[in-house]
């Protein structure tokens, strides 16, 4: 269903109506012939209780009649027969559960198998708690090494050093695949450092809970996640707490709350699955007002405004900016235009550092950031 979409404007109607088609009729198939296996199974079973007390009437009449045995009367034999529709019953209920248990065994081995799994980040043995209210925000990478699988050639991000003080702004510059998200991605425990360590005011994140590192980290990501609700809700996975008060100055700090005021049902609009009845800027938007909700001491802000035109940009901009003071904010952007401000800008390649300090310290090294700012100029004009 999540693929409708591509698949319209992609015309490849054949392709997974045959994919369907061929799926169904092996569906089909198994099922005809487990409903076959169980219904003769049962009928042979119900036709055997049926002919049982005919055998037993029979019997009892040839060892009556033709053998004259004292032991058998005609109350025994209606007893007997009565007592056997009640002993076949719960035999047939026996065995219907039998059946029903032999085809989940596959279904239970597949639930179990996830069941079992064992979370690979999970709270130390006597974990640390963050209390937002005193977190002041000092977030320091030292050594920083990270591969995504142990098996890599080339390690994701290598020898990284970098301190952010409280309430500053560092912005993270690159081509793709430098490694900034990755980085970032480190100071929620998304993926835990395979070198050296991530800190927190100096308490490594490896040994803060899990649940008091959700509060006092925001992550506003590329790809906006929306639940099948309503915008209001969909605002509070931020602060289950939240007022209305404060779900509107979320979103009008967000620049969407004028947007959400013109529709029909206001906050009570359902965005459909995924988000699908919003656009790309008001789905960043959203997420951004939802950040703004956890009101969180460290910010990360992962292309936060990339779906926004230039006017709403500078709107979430100029929100972002009265924000930002004593929380420590991590930009990642791809337009430099955006992060010209920032106390502090850090340029990656191929998963290091490669130059780092102010906007105009780093035009004046006419290195790797110099040459990116060059290339986005020429390409706005």
């Amino acid at each position: 269903m999540s693929g409708a979409l591509l698949t319209k404007v992609s015309g490849r109607y054949d392709l997974i109506n045959g994919r369907f088609a061929r799926d169904n009729v092996g569906v089909t198939a198994t099922q005809i012939r487990l409903q076959t296996i169980m219904r003769g199974f049962f009928s042979l079973f119900g036709l055997t209780f049926s002919i049982t007390p005919v055998l037993v009437y029979w019997l009892a009449g040839w060892l009556i009649i033709g053998h004259n045995d004292p032991r058998l009367t005609l109350g025994t034999i209606v007893a007997f027969t009565s007592m056997q529709g009640r002993l076949f019953f719960p035999i047939t209920q026996l065995l219907n559960v039998q059946v029903e248990l032999g085809s989940s065994v596959s279904l239970f081995g597949r639930i179990f198998e996830y069941i079992d799994l064992v979370p690979e980040i999970q709270d130390a043995a006597n974990a640390v708690e963050l209390r937002p209210e005193t977190t002041r925000g000092e977030v320091a990478f030292e050594g920083v090494g990270f591969r995504y699988e142990a098996s890599q050639p080339e390690p994701t991000l290598a020898d990284i050093d970098l301190r952010a003080e409280p309430g500053t702004l560092v912005a993270l510059v690159g081509s793709s695949g430098a490694g900034k998200t990755s980085l970032t991605y480190l100071v929620p425990r998304l993926y835990d450092v395979t070198e050296g360590r991530v800190t927190i005011d100096d308490h490594d994140v490896r040994d803060v809970s899990l649940a008091s590192l959700a509060k006092v980290v925001g992550v506003v990501t590329q790809e906006t996640y929306l639940v099948h609700d309503t915008i209001r809700e969909n605002l509070r996975y931020g602060n289950p707490d939240a007022t209305d008060a404060q779900l509107e100055a979320a979103a009008r700090a967000a620049a969407i709350h004028d947007h959400i005021a013109g529709l029909p049902e206001g906050y009570d609009t359902i965005v459909g699955e995924r988000g699908y009845k919003l656009s790309g800027g008001e789905k960043q938007r959203l997420s951004i007002a939802r950040a703004i909700l956890k009101d969180p001491r460290v910010l990360v802000l992962d292309e936060a405004t990339s779906a926004l035109d230039t006017q709403s940009e500078r709107l979430v901009q100029a929100a972002l900016e009265r924000l930002m003071p004593g929380r420590t904010t991590f930009a990642i952007a791809h337009r430099l235009s955006t992060v010209r401000a920032a106390d502090l800008i850090v340029v990656m390649r191929h998963g290091r550092i490669v130059e780092r300090g102010t906007h105009e310290e780093l035009l004046a090294l006419d290195g790797e950031y110099r040459r990116l700012y060059a290339l986005q100029f020429e390409e706005s004009t």
